[in-house]
């Protein structure tokens, strides 16, 4: 179930691991000053070098979501080199994005088991290579596996350890500060699609995508603010005798990856929704332009009607956040709200331009920036407060791995219908239609019509299982020795 914004914090679990010797009633002690000392922000949350990585966080989602989301440019120009269909076409940003949330959850294994310094590191550098290789691809499976697996399985490796960073480092700042960092998305928005048009006619498509090469590893820098000895929780203990066996390596995958969380009703039906949201959120990112310049706007007109939807996002972002923290509504419920409104305008977008009003298209195009961007941060907001702040990453990583098969769907079919139909109207209708079926998903989740949160989830409960499953095979386990040494 939800849980309310006052989620207890990581720092709290470090009281309820002393040794035995330790009494029930001086854990309680040491568990209350503490945890105020978090909700407080008087030891790091709130402040310090939280905003030195909302800061890397920024230049990050600029150069992960924000070129991601310029594609665009590129989707004419591939289409008429490589003389392929839209449909073949916007596989490779389908393949992109479904591979940076289909390798989250290998992302957050790797930071639990090593460092999440290292693993951002390495991504921004796999991501900029990516890139650099397609710069020389002559057909679309090049494309699909530069482009797509290995620049996606670098964004993977770099962004949901770069928030889960940014969401440990805040307590009751956390939606403000994603705010800000995500606030990049729309700036790069706005800065790329004209951007990348102008590098296009300079340099022609292989130029750009080497230029944007270059421009990705400078993630690898802001992966190197991470600080290294941050741990996001402390993963089961294996004893030496059984590190090797299978039981062993499963139990250690399931505690890197907090695999019971699949099991958790609510978790689950948010995270359907989310991926509901996923299939159409993506869709005019990758084809407006091209629905722009099929209504009779010229290139640069298209470009701009995104980079206008980028100034927007910036400022919904941003607003969004500062208006969450005020806390005169739950999360969930404004969640809603924007979800609702970016699927009524996605729809309205091919219809805006019917009969060539650029006027109209340009509003629309700004008011869906602005609540496509007010959504992010809140969307990302409402997890820790689904599972608790200690199983945050992991469930950051199984969330995008869902989301994955939802971001596979999305432009393919938005492609498709279309080759179909010859236009954009249907595939931006079926697009806008599915963030709309997000919120009645959200709808079902428990205490959703309440106006005040619920109490936080039972933390604990699924760790406590298996500390005494741990003990029993343990015990299980050393029967027969203790038997052959009773016998001698």
């Amino acid at each position: 179930m939800c849980c309310s914004r006052q989620s207890p914090q990581p720092g709290d679990r470090r009281c309820s691991e002393e040794g035995p010797e330790s009494s029930v009633f001086s854990d309680m002690a040491n568990v209350k000053p503490e945890s105020e000392k978090q909700s407080n922000g008087a030891e790091g949350p709130d402040g310090g070098w939280g905003w030195v990585l909302v800061g890397a966080l920024f230049v990050t989602s600029s150069l992960v979501f924000g070129l991601m989301r310029s594609l665009g440019i590129f989707f004419v120009e591939f289409v008429l080199y490589f003389d392929e269909s839209a449909q073949a076409i916007s596989w490779i940003s389908s393949i992109g994005l479904a591979a940076l949330q289909f390798f989250s959850p290998l992302a957050a294994a790797l930071c639990n088991a090593y460092d999440a310094r290292i693993v951002v590191m390495t991504g921004g550098f796999l991501a900029g290579l990516g890139l650099v290789l397609a710069s020389q691809a002559t057909c679309l499976v090049h494309l699909y596996l530069t482009m797509g697996v290995l620049s996606g399985l670098g964004w993977g490796l770099v962004f949901t350890p770069m928030v889960a960073t940014v969401m440990a480092s805040f307590t009751r700042h956390r939606t403000l500060a994603l705010g800000l960092a995500f606030s990049s998305i729309g700036l790069s928005s706005f800065a790329f699609n004209p951007l990348f048009q102008l590098l296009v006619e300079m340099y022609a498509w292989r130029g750009a995508l080497l230029i944007l090469g270059g421009l990705s590893f400078n993630i690898v820098p802001c992966g190197a603010l991470i600080r290294p000895q941050k741990q996001f929780k402390s993963t089961e203990k294996v004893s030496s005798k059984s590190r090797f066996s299978c039981s062993a390596v499963l139990r250690q995958v399931s505690s890197y990856l907090q695999l019971q969380l699949l099991f958790e009703r609510p978790y689950l039906t948010y995270s359907l929704a989310i991926a509901l949201l996923n299939i159409g959120y993506f869709v005019p990112y990758f084809h407006l332009v091209a629905q722009s310049r099929q209504a009779g706007f010229s290139e640069y007109e298209a470009a701009f009607v995104m980079s206008a939807a980028g100034a927007t996002d910036i400022f919904g972002r941003i607003v969004s956040g500062w208006f969450s923290d005020l806390g005169h509504f739950r999360l969930i419920h404004l969640l809603s709200l924007w979800t609702t409104l970016a699927g009524v305008f996605i729809i309205l977008l091919p219809v805006s331009s019917l009969y060539g009003s650029y006027a109209a298209l340009m509003l629309i195009s700004l008011l869906y920036g602005f609540c496509s961007g007010a959504l992010t941060s809140v969307s990302f907001a409402v997890v820790p407060m689904i599972v608790g702040v200690d199983r945050m990453m992991e469930a950051l990583a199984l969330l995008q791995l869902i989301e994955s098969g939802a971001g596979l769907l999305g432009t393919p079919l938005s492609g498709l219908l279309k080759d179909i139909t010859g236009n954009y109207i249907v595939s931006f209708m079926v697009a806008g239609s599915f963030p709309i079926l997000s919120t009645l998903t959200m709808a079902t989740l428990p205490h959703y019509f309440s106006c005040a949160d619920p109490p936080p989830p039972k933390r604990g409960s699924h760790e406590d299982k298996d500390e005494g499953l741990q003990s029993e095979l343990e015990q299980f386990n050393s029967l027969p020795a203790d038997t052959s040494q009773g016998d001698s």
